[in-house]
């Protein structure tokens, strides 16, 4: 990459990299920058949701300062009628145990992703044992609604830009369904490569973008057996017809950078505000690696330290994952990245893709951004906590106790007299 670029040049390049995106995508349309955080609209206040996926559990925090937690949730509300249902049918039990034993780690997975609603009063999750997306009533606790994805899994979700919307990757189906947040009414769907994962809205709301990992779960990590994973690649949809736009297979940009010895599944990603540039991580990989979207090339790579303590054993690492969670500060200028099997977290500048302080962290699941965009969040699924790390020194500045193996964090707005469902 050419020698770093000051902001005047930046934004002197930023109209004709917007136009270059709009016809790689094949629109005439923009992109929109990534919007600076905003305020909690009235009524509302800015929290943190964490899924703590073995306790089918969703702990609220505070956006910034001390993180501390303001209340629990149960997202499993009804899970007697869910176990019920699973005993009866001898498909759907074989797929739940089967869960249990490969993601789950021995374990059911009972929440993956979740977002709040647009007016704070209920939280949306989807839940990967019981292969489903629910509403759960912040007041109450209780039910809104509830929409069985196609196939035995759910996993990822992204909301849309304005709230209305929520994508859920249905992990066994290989398709997207796309909700309405308010009702779980599905306004529409589309096929992925296999095992979708990652969903990421652009700014404008206009594309939303599919990662598909493949086959994680079986023991055929080996490089030479990495055919034997199925179909990985990023699917572009137009968010509102949910036509495909375009198709992305890495393997062919990896190999024309030389690294044919990387996998081609795409796992967490980070856009730059403008989106011109997309950082994603792949399976195996102790590192991560940097992609023009106009010009469809893989332009850097960077490598960060391997912890000596970790087994070398590939079939050892969760779910093929090495590094799981990548999240960029609001200005574009660092990224942070979770070493899940590394047991650290660090900030790495983006000009130099030099990285900060190795922060020690249990097998860290995830990265996100803090509601001042000052620190950047990760989920010690280890520990149980989560830890906040400051973007400008990339160093913790906070921790606080969650419930069993959180995984995505995610911002949110609740009402703001509120603290926590009515117990019932």
């Amino acid at each position: 990459m050419s020698a770093p670029r000051t902001r005047t040049a930046r934004r002197l390049l930023l109209g004709s990299l917007t136009a270059a995106l709009a016809l790689a995508l094949g629109s005439g349309g923009t992109v929109t920058a990534a919007p600076a955080p905003a305020p909690a609209p009235a009524g509302l206040r800015e929290v943190m949701f964490v899924g703590n996926n073995w306790d089918g559990t969703a702990d609220v925090i505070e956006s910034t300062g001390d993180f501390s937690r303001i209340a629990r949730i149960d997202v499993i509300p009804d899970r007697n009628r869910r176990m019920w249902e699973i005993g009866l049918n001898p498909v759907k039990l074989a797929f739940f145990l089967g869960i249990r034993q490969g993601p789950g780690e021995g374990h059911d997975q009972f929440v993956d992703d979740m977002y709040a609603t647009p007016d704070g009063s209920a939280i949306v999750v989807s839940r990967p044992s019981f292969a489903d997306v629910v509403s759960i009533d912040l007041r109450t606790g209780a039910l809104n609604w509830r929409f069985p994805v196609s196939g035995f899994r759910a996993d990822h979700m992204a909301v849309s830009p304005d709230g209305t919307r929520v994508a859920v990757s249905a992990s066994t189906s290989n398709t997207v369904h796309v909700l309405d947040i308010a009702t779980g009414k599905e306004l529409g769907s589309f096929a992925t490569g296999d095992k979708p994962h990652e969903n990421v809205f652009t700014a404008d709301g206009r594309y939303l973008w599919n990662m598909s990992i493949g086959e994680v779960t079986t023991a055929l990590d080996a490089p030479a057996l990495d055919w034997t994973k199925g179909d990985r690649r990023i699917t572009v949809v137009d968010a509102r017809t949910f036509e495909q736009v375009r198709v992305i297979d890495m393997r062919a940009r990896l190999d024309a950078f030389g690294r044919k010895d990387l996998s081609d599944a795409v796992r967490p990603v980070a856009f730059t505000p403008d989106e011109s540039t997309l950082y994603f991580q792949v399976s195996f990989f102790n590192g991560f690696l940097e992609y023009d979207v106009a010009t469809d090339r893989i332009t850097r790579v960077k490598t960060l330290p391997q912890n000596p303590a970790t087994d070398p054993d590939r079939t050892t690492w969760v779910n093929d994952s090495r590094h799981h969670g990548m999240s960029m500060s609001p200005d574009g200028e660092r990224l942070c990245v979770a070493a899940t099997m590394d047991d650290y977290a660090t900030v790495v500048d983006r000009t130099t893709l030099r990285e900060g302080p190795l922060v020690q962290a249990a097998k860290p699941y995830w990265a996100t951004v803090s509601g001042d965009g000052r620190a950047c969040v990760i989920s010690e699924s280890g520990a149980d906590r989560v830890t906040a790390i400051d973007f400008a020194t990339g160093r913790a500045v906070a921790s606080v106790a969650v419930g069993d193996h959180p995984q995505r964090v995610r911002l949110a707005h609740v009402p703001a007299d509120w603290t926590g469902p009515a117990a019932r």
